[in-house]
């Protein structure tokens, strides 16, 4: 059987079976590397060449954690957690407290992507309170389990700014390190299907298959804390390094010049003491450490697949069995994808890995450089949403179950991986098709 292939089920396999995926992702390199007649020393060598690749990003993730915790620290999330539930519970009509929720979560989730990158840090601060005004509404948590990870996956994969500027970046360098010129292509364009396609599932979610009411035991009536008022100046602060730090990532399109610049601002104004900044970049490193660790071993894997010279090998091998069927060809990717991000639970770490497969295939089966980067991004993304070890169920989950009521597989895993993976496959299948 082909190295490269046997390498990738070998990851699979033990990610799913609860093996670390660091773990996985080494052993599958080492045994791949072997069979497809590398020596140990030609293994590290590429393996390390492959890691270089992914420490600009690592770092992003690291400066990003740090400017997250910072944030965190100033009071903001919880003064707005709070604000927010004594709105909530002012209102008097239910039906639109319950929509009325709806949208808050939606709008709040996707700005932790982008605007206020928190990512899912914000999520046990402004979830618990609410768990309140969820059990008196009789509200589903598989639909705020839907909406939660439709806002953490969406912007990314959609919106080329915050930590979708850096999938988009990890997405196009290694596609383009794989022989196809993306410079003419436009993010948005490319992925706006397989988006409306996860927006078609959210609302079947809340339109039919959670809009009934569900009995939760109603938890105490609590407020985040802390409970004291933030003055002009205490908010002002990460306001105003919120707003720069969006400013510096557009204009200088790197989230990690934004995210330091956001971190310093909060040094330069004392919101975070100086003899404090060290502790606080080293809760921002434990933060996103572990994404940022996967993600260089995920480089180093596919450089080490690439290395045996098995991938061209197992590309023929699967046009031979398309025979030229590009829609057969882009559904077996797809699936394919599907399988490896379940398993990895990152879809930025399966783009190095699915890239180096995918794109040779795609070049001699005649795919477009934008229906390329549709379907190796849809490739990525599918299983996101719905893995078990992904952020987007783990941060739901950790919010939404603080009272032992929502269960992490039945409520969070099966619901998103439902509504979420099916339209997702037949959008990235139609915009593979068509662009």
């Amino acid at each position: 059987m082909n190295a490269a292939l046997i390498a990738i089920l070998i990851m699979l396999a033990l990610s799913l079976a609860r093996i670390h995926v660091i773990i996985s992702l080494l052993i599958g390199c080492v045994v791949g590397g072997l069979m497809g007649g590398l020596t140990v020393g030609e293994i590290l060598k590429a393996f390390n060449g492959g890691i270089s690749n992914g420490a600009p990003i690592a770092l992003a993730y690291i400066l990003l954690g740090a400017f997250s915790i910072a944030i965190n620290r100033s009071g903001l999330p919880q003064t707005f957690s709070n604000g927010v539930t004594q709105q909530l519970t002012l209102t008097s009509n239910m039906n639109r407290l319950k929509w009325g929720l709806f949208g808050l979560l939606i709008i709040v989730s996707i700005s932790s992507q982008n605007l206020i990158p928190v990512h899912i840090a914000f999520i046990p601060i402004l979830i618990p309170p609410l768990l309140y005004v969820m059990a008196q509404l009789k509200i589903d948590r598989r639909a705020i389990a839907c909406i939660l990870s439709f806002g953490l996956v969406v912007p990314y994969m959609f919106l080329p700014i915050g930590f979708g500027a850096i999938f988009k970046q990890i997405l196009f360098n290694n596609i383009l390190k794989s022989g196809v010129s993306v410079s003419d292509v436009n993010m948005m364009q490319a992925m706006a299907l397989p988006a409306a396609g996860m927006l078609i599932g959210l609302m079947f979610a809340l339109l039919i298959s959670y809009r009934k009411a569900r009995t939760y035991e109603v938890p105490a009536k609590t407020v985040a804390s802390p409970q004291k008022t933030m003055n002009l100046k205490e908010l002002a602060i990460p306001i105003v390094a919120i707003i720069s730090a969006f400013v510096v990532q557009i204009y200088a399109d790197s989230m990690m010049l934004g995210a330091l610049f956001g971190f310093l601002l909060f040094m330069v104004t004392g919101s975070v003491k100086w003899k404090e900044s060290d502790a606080v970049f080293s809760e921002g490193v434990r933060l996103m450490a572990m994404v940022g660790f996967i993600m260089i071993t995920a480089q180093g894997f596919a450089e080490v697949l690439q290395a045996t010279g098995k991938i061209n090998e197992m590309v023929t091998t699967a046009v031979g069995v398309f025979e030229g069927n590009k829609g057969a060809a882009a559904c077996a990717m797809l699936l394919a994808g599907l399988l490896v991000t379940t398993g990895i639970g990152s879809s930025f770490s399966a783009v190095p890995i699915l890239a180096a497969i995918y794109v040779p295939l795609c070049l001699q089966m005649g795919f477009s450089p934008s229906a390329i980067v549709a379907l190796v991004g849809t490739s990525c993304v599918l299983g996101d949403a719905g893995s078990p070890a992904s952020d987007s169920a783990l941060g739901p989950t950790a919010g939404l179950n603080v009272d032992n009521q929502h269960d992490h597989i039945r409520d969070t895993v099966i619901p998103t991986f439902l509504h979420f993976n099916l339209p997702l496959l037949v959008g990235g299948w139609i915009a593979a098709m068509i662009l």
